[in-house]
């Protein structure tokens, strides 16, 4: 990947995600700069010129890291307690959705991120850099089945959760001391059927305006930002 951009390169740097390259302009000034110098981490220097021919729209860096690395999601269910999140992604396929979503989970210390290995959108340099460099922080497994990963989930003491425009139980009425995934769905479809049969409750967020309807990040940022706060006053 070819990531351009201060955010998703300086957290690319501090994580050390599969760094192969990184080249900065001449008149570069950052703090990154400083790490790098400090931590004897390799950097290529072009004149602004240069540097701007080749990189539009890069605010003076690019790095360039190989292909991104999922996390294994028997990894994942390790070390499960009572405040652990994950977020399921059902074929998901907007980058800016992904990044955005991947931003506000990080954000909220999400456990991580599950997404099928078809008919979804993958990391690449597009949602790298809408999650501001929230990609490197967070741990995003690929499975190949989400109904197997959903059953394996609550073998672990999961409870799995969709959200739904016509669920059954406002988002903010059910318990949250014990594991829970949160799954969202797809832009246009929502969750598929079996995905949504599976599910231990469907969760609504209630509204009163003349559109019905959020995009997914939204609802994820939403739903989870309750979650988290009321496990803190537990």
């Amino acid at each position: 990947m070819l990531l351009k951009g201060k955010n998703v390169s300086r957290e690319t740097i501090y994580s050390s995600k599969n760094i192969k390259k990184i080249i900065i302009k001449e008149s570069f000034n950052d703090e990154v700069l400083t790490y790098m110098k400090k931590n004897h981490i390799n950097y290529t220097i072009l004149p602004d010129k240069d540097f701007n021919m080749r990189y539009k729209d890069a605010q003076g860096i690019v790095v360039e890291t190989g292909d991104y690395q999922y996390a294994s999601f028997d990894e994942c269910l390790k070390n499960t307690t009572n405040n652990s999140l994950c977020v399921i992604l059902d074929s998901i396929e907007d980058p800016q959705n992904f990044g955005n979503i991947i931003r506000s989970f990080e954000a909220l210390g999400g456990s991580f991120i599950i997404i099928p290995k078809n008919r979804s959108i993958e990391v690449n340099e597009t949602v790298a850099k809408v999650s501001a460099g929230a990609y490197a922080h967070v741990k995003i497994t690929q499975v190949t089945n989400l109904n197997q990963a959903i059953s394996k989930l609550k073998d672990n003491g999961y409870w799995v959760m969709g959200t739904d425009m016509d669920g059954d139980t406002d988002y903010d009425n059910v318990r949250v001391d014990m594991p829970i995934a949160l799954i969202i769905g797809s832009e246009g479809f929502g969750m598929s059927k079996l995905i949504k049969q599976n599910c231990d409750y469907l969760l609504r967020i209630p509204m009163v305006g003349k559109i019905n309807s959020l995009n997914a990040s939204i609802s994820c940022a939403i739903v989870m930002s309750d979650i988290v706060s009321r496990r803190r006053k537990l």
